[in-house]
């Protein structure tokens, strides 16, 4: 059941009797850590009232499909877009035929129509109007099209009929809807990375930082909120939307990224993949500094070292599973197996910054990833999402090793 956490369903509500079951569903199905956004039918309304699931779902419920507040913003079009799965519990006779023939004349059956996410149903209706030849049509036709079925179940009905058509009950439900999502590799798991530059100032209006774009990071934020993990995203300045389902912790210098990853502890994966700056000028002007007449040409900084962020937080006593990057100009390998040692890393991730196809500010990556033995895996040239996904599920493997 963990592979419902963090998922995001929509729950359809049909004008059946079974609606009642759906208030307790909403309910199991939060247990498990998923979020739920309810979709009523004016049938289902009959029922059950809004008021009810909304207090369950923690979320106002959706009713209409020409409310204009909500289709302001295409508010059928985004529930599509945000749901990771549309399960319809009751699926009444009437609303699998509406369904089966691409019927889209209220909220439910145009949200089904217009998502890409999985969608289930769990039929709930008399015996008789179950075995009904058209209802049964009806069914091959939806599962033909890839459509699932949950249930029905046999026993007795509201009717005082007994047999097929009764909708399964909430936990089941539960169940068969984490069914329809692939184990996460980091399901449960709290990963904390670090992406982009740091900036440290001079004065008021010059700083200091580097070529980081922090695509990398967000890119490895992203991956890992797919395979299930809360995520926190440590990040200095950039112009990058936050991901999905990950917190956003902005930063800017050094130190405060150092104390905003150790407020974040504990976790159980470090991924530093921020270009944090070394050095820091050692006094801030508190006012814009002029041209001095009396120094010539030139400008003389004092610089002090930073806090290492990523020797730290391999250091604390409640130390997670460290990843760190190495962006490096030369000597690539080398230098990074040196980084690995002197941090206490568990894998570095190196890449050659030189190369302009796979460095900063670049839409793709190349990487060899070194662990403890010194054994290299390398993962070839491809976009930096396609990276990402696979340094994140070769973390969890390692991690799980481990």
């Amino acid at each position: 059941m963990q592979r419902l956490y963090r998922k995001r369903i929509v729950l359809g509500v049909g004008g059946g009797i079974a609606a009642y079951k759906s208030a307790e569903l909403v309910r199991r199905l939060r247990d498990h850590g998923a979020e739920v956004r309810v979709v009523m039918t004016q049938g289902g309304r009959e029922f059950i009232t809004p008021l009810t699931l909304q207090a369950l779902s923690g979320h106002p419920v959706h009713l209409d499909l020409l409310d204009p507040a909500a289709e302001a913003a295409m508010g059928h079009i985004e529930l599509a877009r945000w749901a990771d799965l549309v399960l319809i519990a009751p699926a009444t006779a009437d609303l699998m035929a509406r369904l089966a023939q691409g019927v889209a004349d209220d909220l439910l059956t145009t949200l089904v129509l217009a998502t890409n996410a999985p969608v289930a149903l769990a039929p709930a209706m008399n015996q008789a109007m179950w075995a009904d030849p058209a209802t049964q049509a009806n069914r091959e036709l939806l599962l033909a099209r890839g459509i699932r079925l949950f249930g029905p179940g046999s026993g007795s009905q509201a009717c005082g009929d007994i047999g097929m058509g009764r909708m399964l009950e909430a936990e089941e439900l539960a169940r068969a809807a984490a069914d329809c999502f692939e184990t996460g590799l980091l399901t449960g798991k709290h990963l904390l990375i670090t992406a982009g530059p740091t900036q440290e100032n001079i004065d008021p209006v010059r700083y200091i930082t580097n070529h980081s774009s922090g695509k990398m990071g967000f890119a490895l934020a992203e991956a890992a909120a797919e395979a299930g993990a809360r995520v926190t995203l440590v990040t200095g300045p950039v112009f990058l939307p936050t991901p999905d389902r990950v917190q956003r912790i902005d930063v800017v210098s050094a130190r405060d990224m150092l104390a905003a990853c150790e407020a974040a502890m504990p976790c159980d994966i470090l991924i530093a993949a921020a270009a944090v700056a070394d050095y820091r000028p050692e006094v801030v002007a508190p006012h814009k500094l002029k041209k001095d007449p009396s120094t010539g040409d030139g400008l003389l900084l004092q610089m002090v070292r930073n806090p290492d962020i990523l020797a730290t937080l391999a250091g604390r006593a409640d130390r997670p599973f460290c990843v760190g990057f190495a962006a490096e100009t030369e000597n690539l390998l080398e230098y990074a197996a040196r980084k690995l040692r002197d941090k206490n890393l568990d894998l570095i991730v190196a890449n050659d910054v030189a190369n302009p196809s796979i460095g900063f500010n670049s839409e793709d990556n190349a990487v060899s990833v070194i662990d403890r033995q010194q054994h290299e895996t390398r993962f070839g040239q491809a976009s930096k999402g396609h990276i990402a996904r696979a340094l994140v599920a070769f973390i969890a493997e390692r991690y799980k090793e481990s």
